[in-house]
């Protein structure tokens, strides 16, 4: 089983599944002019699958990509800490979607799904932004904020599946495995069961 993803945070939530993989970045370039944040999401996870599984023809390969939109707009992952405070400043106060496209490809078929989730961000100052901003931790992050760190300070509600912001939402994540024919939650410990 090949994760095509560089993510930290990927390969940590597919290790919990009990999944034994390795890690291959597809290196597919995520630039595309598609506006519709569902339809990218969806389009990126299966280009970077099939990239992967063209080299690995015999192998399962999962790839994700996930998509942020406050509104109209798509927020990638922002280049340098002016840009994300102003993707924070945008998000703040409001309510924006995150939506995470996922495909697995086996030698059974190919199955994809896009997971959507909306956040809301809580009203913030001048300097919180400037604060979140400065820690770094949103600029590898779509949307220029990680939800599992101290970026859960901004976010006051979540409606949906919150493992889909961390870029990997599992209950999609584990339907498609079990379709591709990929046991989860079956580790030598017997913890968890499907």
């Amino acid at each position: 089983m090949i994760l095509a993803s560089g993510s930290p945070r990927r390969r940590e939530l597919l290790t919990n599944l009990g999944v034994t993989f390795e890690v291959v970045v597809s290196g597919e370039d995520e630039d595309s002019p598609e506006t519709n944040p569902e339809k990218l999401a969806g389009d990126l996870g299966l280009l970077k699958a099939r990239s992967v599984a063209n080299l690995h023809p015999d192998a399962v390969v999962i790839a994700a990509d996930t998509v942020v939109a406050a509104g109209e707009e798509l927020l990638a992952k922002p280049a340098d800490a002016a840009e994300n405070a102003a993707f924070i400043r945008k998000l703040a106060g409001r309510t924006h979607q995150v939506f995470t496209g996922v495909t697995v490809i086996s030698p059974s078929g190919t199955f994809s799904g896009v997971e959507r989730t909306d956040v809301e961000f809580r009203p913030l100052t001048e300097q919180e932004v400037q604060f979140y901003a400065a820690s770094g931790e949103g600029l590898d992050k779509a949307g220029g904020y990680g939800i599992q760190g101290v970026g859960m300070g901004l976010v006051s509600r979540v409606n949906g599946d919150y493992s889909n912001i961390v870029g990997f939402p599992l209950a999609l994540v584990m339907r498609l495995l079990r379709r591709a024919g990929v046991t989860v939650w079956n580790d030598a410990t017997g913890a968890g069961r499907p």
